[in-house]
Order: structure tokens, then sequence, then C-alpha cells
């Protein structure tokens, strides 16, 4: 007897935005059980944690998707996301951070991955009135309109204090099983995380770079000298110790032994790299024309930071594509500090490099 072969219809998919964070994981986690499949994605920028080396993160970000069985899928914004740092429509949030521009890049990708792959919708985990720039009811408004995906972008953590989307309204999300978590509080999900048997996240945090006050002004700083700085100089505005000597040269002192190690493998031909000779030392590196008037300052600051700082003179190690040399200089002082420095609230006095 034959038997007529049976077809199921397949479940609903859905395409997530995944930081790795416990919103975006619990988001995730409230559509599948639903029996909707998910494909999350996480996007990588310059300013974010590098996911590449877990060793950089303080949780494996990728626990929960070993755990609860979903993929994820990787994509760098790479040179949209810098412009939009530069130019963002929306403008900046407390320091670099272009969040609203942020969110409707980021989507727009996640629309032409949907697409791509046949999704249904879109999931997130923002909270309502979670953050004060992007989080807003007004704001999720026009991310959506802006993207191309009104309607289409469901965030689970806050549906029910929203309206309700066209997979809700089409059935494919029981609108009943979301929640309505508002605010900065994270007890709610805390306690969702508990019941979901979730116990792998990070702690709460800004997560990008963006965010930190420092870093930003140190971002602020460099794109003011140079609109179209290399990925090698973003990743250096993160290392060390830094100072402006001129629009075209920075002097960057590492602060210990890792950092002095990706000083060196971040050097160029054309930088110079210093040390005090016999000490613990820091290495310095020049990055642009160094003359002798900066070499003696870029000497003095490695002085400074090394074991000799409190001798009345330190030997120093110059050494770049064409000489190596030495030079014998006294410790920086404090005023010499505060000239060059670029830090929050300061601004550097330039000198003359062209001599």
């Amino acid at each position: 007897m034959n038997r007529k072969q049976q077809t199921s219809t397949p479940p609903p998919k859905a395409v997530a935005l995944y930081s790795g964070g416990l919103d975006s994981t619990l988001a995730i986690l409230t559509v599948q059980q639903q029996g909707i499949e998910v494909v999350a994605v996480t996007f990588l920028t310059h300013f974010g944690c590098d996911i590449s080396d877990r060793s950089s993160c303080s949780k494996n970000p990728f626990a929960a998707a070993e755990q609860f069985g979903f993929a994820v899928k990787l994509c760098h914004l790479s040179d949209a996301f810098i412009e939009i740092v530069k130019n963002p429509k929306y403008g900046h949030g407390k320091n670099m951070n272009p969040c609203m521009d942020c969110r409707i890049l980021m989507l727009k990708e996640a629309r032409a991955f949907m697409e791509m792959i046949g999704a249904h919708f879109i999931i997130t985990g923002e909270v309502l009135g979670q953050r004060p720039m992007s989080q807003r009811r007004d704001a999720l408004h026009i991310i959506d309109r802006d993207s191309g995906l009104k309607g289409y972008v469901l965030r689970p953590l806050s549906a029910q204090l929203l309206s309700p989307t066209i997979p809700e309204e089409q059935g494919m999300v029981k609108r009943e099983l979301l929640y309505r978590f508002s605010g900065r509080s994270r007890k709610p999900q805390m306690a969702l995380a508990e019941e979901f048997g979730l116990t792998d996240y990070p702690a709460p945090a800004g997560g990008c770079l963006l965010t930190e006050p420092n870093y930003a002004y140190r971002l602020r700083e460099l794109l003011a000298y140079d609109r179209n700085p290399s990925y090698d100089d973003l990743l250096l505005l993160r290392l060390g110790r830094h100072f402006r000597l001129s629009p075209d040269c920075k002097i960057i002192v590492g602060r210990n032994k890792a950092e002095n190690e990706l000083l060196l493998k971040l050097a160029t031909k054309t930088d110079t790299c210093l040390r005090v000779e016999g000490f613990g030392s820091p290495l310095t590196l020049i990055k642009g024309e160094a003359n002798r008037d900066v070499i003696e300052i870029a000497a003095s600051l490695c002085a400074r930071y090394s074991d000799a700082k409190k001798l009345p003179a330190a030997e120093v190690r110059i050494l770049n594509s064409e000489e190596s040399f030495k030079l014998e200089i006294t410790p920086a002082d404090e005023e010499t500090l505060c000239r060059y420095r670029i830090e929050k609230k300061r601004e550097p006095q330039l000198v003359d490099t062209a001599g």
C-alpha cells in the first residue's frame, strides 16, 4: 500500500541582531521557544571587543549560541561604519557614539541578509527606555523607518509596550508570550535568564569604545588631523599614553608589557622606536616625521615612564629604518607631560617639526 508523502510547512525564520550580551540572547531564546528558527548576526566594527580573540572579552561571546543551538554569522561593517562615526545624520551621543545611525546601518545589513536567506522578520534585544539616545519610542520609529523595516523589527523584551509588528499580526509570533520590560534595570532580564537556564553572559556594559570618554576624545582629536585614519591608527588609540607634537606627528608610550608588544607589532618602517637601555622601559613609538626636537621629547617621555625616571639622565636607544643610536636625556617633567598629552580637557601645544 502506497502512502502519500506528508509535507509540512517550514517554521517561520527570523534574523537576530546578536551582541552576545544578555538582552540580545534573551530576545533570541524568547522567539526560539515559539518554534521559530533563528539565525543570529553579530556585527563587527573597529570600536568593539575583538571577538576573534576571546581572551580580550570578559565572556565567551558565543557561549549562549553553543548552549542553545542557534547559528551565528559575522559581518564587518568596515568603512561604512567609519563614515557614520564621522558624519552621523542623527548626531553623536555623549561621546562619539552615533547610536541611531549605527542601529540603522546594522538593520539595513540585516535586512539584506534576511532577504538572502528567506527569513520573515528581524529581532533585536532592545528594551524601551534603556538607552537614552536610540531606545526611546520615537527613536525606534525613526530607526525602523530609515532602515526600510517598518513593521518587521520585533523587540521581544518590550513588545507588549510597542505596537504589534507584522509577524505578530500574521500569527507567526504569539504576542502573549512576549514581554513588557522597560527602563534601565536589568533585574527582569536576570530573572528571565534564570528561567531559561542562561548563566554565562557578560555583565552589562557599553561594549562600544565610542561611549568611553577617553577613547572618544582620542578619536575626535585624531579625526581633527586625519579624516581618513587607517585601521592601525584606530587600533593604536586603544593603547598607551598619547602625545601630540604636531598635526603630522604623535608619540605613543606603552603602559605595560602587553602594550609594548602590540606597539612593536603595529610599528611600520616609517616609525621610530625608543627604549631606555638597561632599565625596565616602555616601548615608545613616534608616528610621523621625527626630527631632532621630536626625538628628544620622545626620549624624555620614554625615560619618564621607565624605571630610570628618578635619575638625572637616562640612556635611550633610538631605532628607525635608517639608523640606530643612543641619546642621553633628562626624564620629562610634569610640564612637558601636560603640554603634549592628549587627554580630555587638555589641548596639546604643537611644536615645529619641519626643522
